[in-house]
């Protein structure tokens, strides 16, 4: 895969935190080529100071020679004081500016300035919070805001999703949540965590206890790929369920189902069964800082886990079993090894008939055989007679 570059972003709103005093940071989805999706805050000073060395970087672009060259959009310099009022007037001047940016030239676009400036950071994740002072408070963009150009890439509409049980958080990251609570969800991570706002609070929830309000089925979990993808394990895991693997760390496997909750359908040898998504990571790449952040951090809950579940459908989200996925995989290896097989005999076949004459083995003449001792005498002359005799 080439280098990674921003396929979309998106401003989802801004947060007023109160740690360490009183500050501003926007909220932007940011769309990766590799199809994930991240949420990054940033003060409206980096954006700045971002945008500036971007103009130093590209001259041309940015009008320093000729204005009737510039594409590199307009930003505003930050005022002495920023309020809450003119952060929330910013967001449409940084909406037009985050769409122009991303559809510039490749050159400018795709460039590491720009890449880096919107990479997931530590504070990303985790945001430094102080238990002693006031939680920050998150205002999202609102849906029937006034149109602007990122409009026209679709906008991304949070979609909304109930709780189906009680979930008590683990850690200041988390959200803790009751059944029957309404969540949008602002970005679903394929671990099984999923970014979350319910009113002001904000957090990471396991997927398995968020049902859609449309029906319990997710569009978005594929079919099973029984050819499997291969991946490596970077942490080590015990299984707790039967239907699960025990692995260690360093163990190469492959994956056949991937899930939404986090816990994906994966084959070592001939055996499936279940393994936390966040500690898999694809074969070939490079363990990223976000994935070493979350060694410390314990895999989601299975949703068949869950107790005292209140689903508002009637028929529940549709499941394989395990002795589906088992016997439907070891069909497949089957099938993979008859036509290696069949490949390597009909090879076999076209190497024989094509062999030349020449690297055939040659017919040996016969041997004759020994005429009899009467048979000499008869044919013999009288000198070899008398020698016989």
């Amino acid at each position: 895969m080439g280098d990674a570059f921003i396929r979309h972003i998106e401003l989802l709103g801004y947060e007023k935190r109160f740690f360490p005093s009183q500050h501003y940071v926007y909220m932007f989805l940011v769309k990766w080529n590799d199809l994930s999706e991240k949420v990054v805050y940033r003060r409206f000073t980096e954006i700045y100071e971002f945008h500036k060395a971007l103009k130093e970087m590209f001259p041309i672009e940015s009008g320093d020679i000729n204005m009737e060259n510039r594409i590199i959009p307009h930003l505003p310099a930050p005022k002495w004081f920023d309020g809450q009022r003119s952060t929330e007037n910013r967001q449409g001047t940084l909406a037009e500016y985050c769409y122009t940016l991303v559809n510039l030239p490749h050159k400018i676009s795709r460039c590491l300035h720009v890449v880096n400036f919107f990479k997931v950071r530590h504070d990303d994740m985790n945001p430094v919070t102080d238990s002693q002072t006031k939680k920050p408070e998150v205002f999202l963009l609102p849906k029937d805001s006034k149109k602007n150009p990122t409009d026209i890439t679709g906008p991304i509409v949070l979609q909304t999703y109930r709780a189906i049980a009680d979930y008590e958080k683990s850690s200041t990251s988390e959200m803790s949540l009751k059944a029957g609570d309404m969540v949008d969800v602002v970005e679903k991570s394929e671990n099984g965590w999923w970014f979350c706002q319910l009113k002001n609070k904000r957090g990471w929830v396991p997927a398995a206890y968020l049902e859609p309000m449309d029906g319990p089925d997710e569009s978005e979990e594929p079919e099973p790929n029984y050819a499997g993808e291969a991946y490596l394990v970077w942490k080590s895991y015990t299984a707790v369920e039967e239907d699960e693997l025990t692995l260690k760390e360093g163990d190469t496997i492959e994956v056949i189902h991937k899930l939404l909750d986090g816990w994906w359908v994966i084959r070592k040898d001939e055996t499936t069964g279940y393994y936390p998504s966040m500690y898999l990571q694809k074969a070939g790449e490079v363990n990223t800082s976000v994935k070493s952040e979350q060694r410390n951090r314990s895999a989601p809950p299975r949703r068949s886990t869950i107790r005292n579940v209140k689903s508002i459908h009637k028929q529940g989200r549709k499941q394989i079993s395990q002795e589906t996925y088992r016997r439907n995989s070891k069909k497949y290896i089957q099938n993979q090894r008859n036509m290696r097989e069949n490949s390597q005999n009909k090879a076999n076949v076209i190497i024989e008939k094509n062999e030349p004459e020449d690297n055939k083995p040659k017919a040996q003449p016969a041997v004759p055989p020994r005429p009899s001792k009467d048979l000499i005498l008869n044919h013999c002359t009288e000198s070899t007679r008398r020698k016989i005799l």
